[in-house]
């Protein structure tokens, strides 16, 4: 009960717990805000142990594996570690991009770099790598509708996304279409913040199909695949989807834009999720709750300090 309540009232997410028989996870919110310097070290050891097995030659120069300080201030880092040995097998970095829409400030959860060790893949995995975190953050945004970004060139991430989120474009999928806000997302994300994805200053964009052209540039170089090599979805829409509006030789990226909603979150639920793994999500989710309800509970029932615009009283 201690640990739970430890985990509860801490102000950044910092879950723990068993995916399955075989493997764990671990999700920490902007680490470089509040991690010490040496557990801010263990975290990139563990990210390029997994990168060493997952790239030919594990050169990687952005994102988390870049050499700047304040990127795990903005990344949500997922790990997933086998409990046999304890050694890291797959990391998602999720970087939160914050933006101006409408003139009003507004988060974009993009889903980021996923790398999985050969030797462990197609062990159902992917529930924890692509939707378990924004899955969290839904919640603990009073399943108010998040922004989604990616950047993929690879025809099953691309579907797994299409059909895992919402309204997301470009896709395959009957009545898929760009809407304003996704325009204007796409467009401030590829001006200000493609060095979140690794994509240089070469890269070209075009905004009537959200497709970056010449991508890998800028730090992603070695991530770059071509058509054959990419891994596919069983289904052939996305395959074909791909190989139409990409050049693959010379290095094309779609970016999507969707939202994660409640149909969504349902969606997630029931299709991706494992049954056996539904009590361990309910108590992650539990945590996220309880964090949402107890925690300004706590903060103005504590008159000492501030929170927000309310000061406390000076007597």
């Amino acid at each position: 009960m201690y640990n739970l309540l430890a985990i509860i009232l801490k102000k950044r997410m910092d879950l723990k717990f068993k995916t399955s028989a075989d493997f764990r996870a671990r999700i920490v919110e902007f680490p470089g805000l509040w991690m010490s310097a040496p557990e801010i070290t263990a975290l990139r050891q563990d990210l390029r142990a997994v990168a060493r097995r997952s790239v030919p030659d594990g050169s990687l120069d952005y994102g988390v594996f870049s050499d700047s300080e304040d990127v795990l201030n903005r990344t949500i880092v997922t790990l997933v570690y086998r409990i046999s040995d304890g050694q890291p097998i797959a990391f998602n970095a999720l970087p939160v991009i914050g933006l101006s829409l409408s003139g009003k400030p507004a988060d974009v959860l993009h889903l980021g770099l996923v790398m999985v060790d050969p030797a462990v893949r197609s062990q159902g995995l992917s529930w924890v790598l692509y939707g378990l975190t924004c899955f969290l953050l839904f919640l603990r945004n009073q399943l108010r509708p998040l922004w989604i970004s990616n950047v993929t060139q690879v025809p099953a991430v691309a579907g797994m996304v299409a059909e895992t989120f919402s309204n997301v474009f470009p896709a395959p999928t009957r009545g898929a279409r760009r809407s304003l806000r996704q325009h204007l997302i796409a467009t401030e994300i590829m001006a200000s913040h493609r060095h979140v994805f690794g994509v240089g200053p070469e890269a070209g964009f075009d905004a009537d199909r959200f497709v970056i052209t010449n991508a890998y540039t800028g730090g992603s170089d070695n991530l770059k695949k071509t058509f054959e090599v990419a891994p596919k979805l069983r289904k052939e829409e996305y395959n074909d989807f791909c190989a139409a509006q990409l050049d693959y030789e010379r290095g094309d990226d779609l970016i999507q834009i969707g939202q994660l909603d409640l149909n969504a979150a349902q969606r997630y639920l029931l299709e991706s999720v494992p049954r056996n793994a539904l009590g361990r999500l309910a108590v992650a989710s539990f945590v996220i709750l309880m964090q949402r309800l107890i925690l300004p509970v706590l903060h103005w029932a504590d008159g000492r300090r501030q929170w927000g615009i309310l000061r406390p009283s000076i007597r």
